[in-house]
């Protein structure tokens, strides 16, 4: 299906730029030819050219890498060396390379086209320092392929496999074992080496019209609103026939618009979790960072000031063996030393605001435990309390006190007030008024905004956060509910600390208090395939003797959501954190963004039938990889059509271009199979802003999705949010600092789709007076009721540099008009010059007549409210 649709727009592709070969032309070439593949630079990727008689060379591309390697963690790593490429019995193409010079592993990749390539497999050779230099031959005697290569150490090894996948264990063989076939020629001037195979020129002629195809694309996607001017400076007035059909509507989906929350750019801790004390459990370890900021350990954040004592980080005894770290104070002379927190860049308080301050302590020698705790900002106290113990084991101490005035980046300062040494732990600070009033809750104002997009679902705990880095960093959704001190905290794959103080309870708990569904994604027994520690980076698998336990994780969770608090074990957990009713959990993702590799499928179609025999209700969404096209999005999507998965996850990027000229998407997905979840996208622009151009793409594609809201059951903008000084991607849709929210122009796109949507998608078309290609392209409208009020919903984009002067032309107009000639509406404008970010829409009454006329401003989206 999806095959199919990626050739249609290709053969569209062709189509427009005359590449297509005639019949006649190939009667000019010979029937046969020569393809040389190489490798141009060493660690680019596989290169090819051709020759009808082995001493000229024709480059295709140039330069143009046809594969890449997908081996290792992003920036100095995924590196292909010395590729070698054959052609077996069986047609397919097969190519081994290198993938560094230190890893037991090679590279094998197979495509049947030399244009798409299935997803790179990194087998282990057990008993080696390093796979270099590999040749690949095939012997079809024995059916059975063999890998030869050296290692560092300069010995030769060989490996067999008979499916290409699973290799023997490699044995040591003499060097007159190899006999590459590699020869060299000269492309260009140059000296490559490479492997010459003799093919038909129809094969060449495939591969060429590929690469012109991409190349293509490549400059339609990289239009720009910068360019519009000159792009169509000597356009006529534009006029534009809109016409909605009213006659003609089908159901779809009233779930399309939902939010993706990941633990990215400080968007938990520090960000939507109200935690005001930054590790406040002494878990901070070099290994968060993976060594980059050498002061990130246990005692990061705090500082000690007066000589009246010390302190040091002990591991005797701890709360409990998920929190093994706590802060030791050995006190000489009372009141004269303190530990000073400084917050997440500083903690913000409001004058007449409460705060509930807590911590655990245990008394080991001297007197009674008593503190005072102040709230101070420049030495000046804005809030004080004392609290005391004198338990030998560890107890829990919390009061609440006001602030007395307002402070933009205070500090809490903790002073023992009595002699001894005195163990504390888990410190923290909240403010009283958290969103809904939740104990352990969300930050007001921010979750505000949120909730304000009335989103119909919300994705956590994130994407690349979900897999992690490495086994051993996937996010496991048990570690993160019950009592604050016995949650497992980690190292965020951002480069930074997860306290799981935000866990599950509390992302189902929030979506409950925004009214919307819960859509948890677990990892699909993978790690990223970009991870770190996973031999040198590639995707790791949970080994298949765990899998069963594994598998059992993802069931008890939907148990826990689900079950009954009485009669089941994980019912009876979330009934004990205080949610005696079930959640209703409806949705489940199974993986993310992930390699679509023999390891991955694996698991990930075990993990789905597992779910699917216990709980077949359970709508499974699976993912589609990291890209929208290509060999994973090929194979992700094979897989749901081959076992009946219910929703597919789509993740891409895409410039403005492509959004302009992606319209027709969704248009050719087959109607009977999975549906879509889009669960990240976003226009990304030169320099990544987050503006009028890139806003009114997303809204363009909104129409696209509503149109197609039959297939398309989801979608979510990414990433949501982003605390200033501590961003790892953009652009997003909430940039934060402690005492402000900086909404951008996608925010207020995302806003108006959500809030006025629809479960009905009325047929609607426009045509312009202006044939010239790049016109109507940039035009855009989507009609939409919804079936409960009634409401008719018509969003028009215009991102042309043009106005446009439109003409409403709607059909069974009684159905919403009656006997009247007008209707009282409500315009909702979003407008102004293409690298605007501050742009605010604007709503005003007006009325809408039979033959309504409404001008599209340039750059605009209009959203109608009838």
């Amino acid at each position: 299906m999806k095959q199919q649709k990626t050739k249609k727009r290709f053969c569209m592709a062709m189509l427009g730029l005359g590449f297509a070969v005639s019949a006649s032309a190939l009667t000019a070439v010979p029937d046969s030819v020569y393809l040389f593949s190489y490798n141009v630079h060493p660690g680019s990727g596989l290169n090819m050219a051709w020759s009808a008689d082995q001493k000229y060379w024709s480059p295709i591309g140039p330069e143009h890498a046809f594969i890449k390697s997908d081996f290792g963690t992003w920036g100095g790593e995924k590196k292909m060396y010395n590729p070698y490429l054959i052609r077996t019995q069986d047609g397919l193409w097969r190519c081994v390379f290198q993938v560094n010079d230190y890893s037991n592993q090679f590279a094998v990749a197979v495509s049947r086209d030399l244009v798409l390539w299935q997803p790179q497999d990194y087998p282990y050779m057990e008993g080696v320092s390093s796979c270099l230099e590999p040749v690949l031959k095939y012997d079809a005697n024995r059916k059975m392929y063999q890998v030869l290569f050296k290692t560092k150490e300069g010995d030769y090894y060989i490996t067999e496999s008979a499916d290409f996948y699973n290799f023997s264990k490699p044995a040591k063989v003499s060097s007159d074992y190899v006999d590459s076939a590699s020869r060299d020629v000269v492309i260009d001037g140059r000296k490559m080496r490479g492997q010459i195979t003799k093919v038909a020129y129809a094969e060449i002629n495939t591969v060429v019209t590929a690469m012109e195809a991409a190349r293509y694309r490549e400059s339609l996607n990289a239009e720009l609103a910068c360019d519009n001017e000159m792009r169509f400076k000597d356009l006529k007035p534009l006029e534009a026939q809109i016409s909605i059909n009213l006659d003609e509507t089908k159901k779809i989906s009233d779930k399309l618009i939902g939010i993706f929350f990941e633990d990215i750019s400080y968007a938990a801790d520090g960000g939507l979790y109200a935690e005001l004390v930054q590790n406040r459990d002494f878990e901070y370890s070099l290994a968060d960072t993976k060594g980059a900021q050498k002061d990130w350990n246990s005692q990061y954040a705090w500082k000690a000031q007066g000589n009246g004592g010390e302190w040091s980080i002990e591991e005797n005894n701890p709360i409990h063996k998920n929190n093994p770290h706590y802060a030791l104070l050995d006190i000489k002379k009372p009141g004269e030393f303190s530990l000073v927190n400084e917050g997440f860049d500083g903690i913000p308080l409001r004058k007449g605001e409460k705060y509930i301050f807590s911590m655990f302590v245990r008394q080991i020698e001297g007197n009674a435990g008593k503190f005072d705790v102040a709230l101070e900002q420049d030495g000046k106290v804005v809030a004080s309390t004392k609290v005391s113990s004198s338990n030998k084991e560890w107890k829990k101490l919390k009061v609440t006190f006001k602030a007395e005035a307002d402070a933009d980046k205070a500090v809490i300062r903790i002073i023992p007030k009595s002699e001894g040494k005195v163990a504390i732990d888990m410190i923290s600070l909240f403010p009283k008024n958290t969103f809904k009033g939740r104990e352990n809750g969300m930050r007001a104002d921010l979750a505000q905004v949120l909730a304000d997009l009335k989103p119909k679902f919300m994705r956590f705990p994130g994407g690349c956060v979900a897999h992690g880095d490495g086994l051993h960093n996937i996010y496991y959704w048990k570690e993160t509910i019950g009592p604050l001190e016995s949650r497992m905290p980690q190292r965020n794959i951002w480069n930074y600390h997860q306290t799981k103080g935000l866990g599950y309870y509390e992302y189902f708990q929030f979506c409950e208090d925004i009214g919307c569904e819960p859509l948890p994604v677990l990892a699909a027994g993978v790690s990223c395939q970009n991870s770190s520690d996973c031999g040198a980076g590639q995707q790791g698998g949970i080994p298949m003797e765990k899998m069963p336990e594994y598998v059992q994780d993802v069931l008890d969770l939907i148990e826990w959501a689900n079950g009954d608090a009485k009669t089941t074990e994980w019912g009876r957990r979330r009934a004990e954190q205080g949610h005696p009713a079930p959640f209703n959990l409806k949705y489940i993702g199974i993986g993310n963004e992930d390699l679509v590799s023999n390891t991955f499928a694996e698991r990930y179609l075990m993990i789905i039938k597992a779910v699917k025999e216990k709980y077949p209700d359970i709508i499974v969404c699976g993912t589609a990889g990291p890209w929208c096209e290509g060999s994973d999005y090929e194979a992700g999507w094979r897989l749901a059509k081959d076992n009946d998965i219910d929703m597919i996850d789509e993740h891409y990027y895409q410039s403005p271009g492509w959004f302009i000229y992606h319209q027709n998407y969704y248009d050719q997905y087959d109607r009977n199979g999975s549906k879509v979840y889009l669960g990240e996208y976003a226009a990304h622009a030169p320099g990544r802003p987050n503006n009028i151009e890139t806003a009114l793409c997303e809204a363009m594609h909104i129409c696209n999705m509503e149109r197609n809201g039959d297939i398309v059951e989801m979608s979510s903008y990414a990433p949501l949010l982003a605390k200033e000084g501590h961003i790892n991607w953009s652009p997003d849709m909430i940039y934060f600092n402690n005492n402000e929210i900086k909404l951008t122009v996608g925010y207020y796109v995302q806003k108006l789709c959500s809030n006025y949507c629809g479960d009905e998608y009325i047929n609607s078309s426009l045509t312009v007076n202006e044939g010239r290609k790049g016109v109507r392209d940039r035009l855009a409208v989507s009609t939409v009721r919804d079936s409960k009020t009634g409401k008719v919903y018509i969003k028009m984009v215009n991102l042309l540099n043009h106005p446009v002067k439109g003409k409403l032309d709607i059909a069974n107009a009684e159905s919403i008009f009656g006997e009247q000639t007008s209707l009282n509406a409500k315009l909702h404008l979003l407008t102004g010059d293409y690298d605007d970010t501050k742009a605010l829409p604007q709503a005003k009454d007006i009325v809408v007549s039979l033959d309504f006329e409404y001008e599209l401003p340039a750059y605009s989206f209009s959203l109608i409210e009838l």
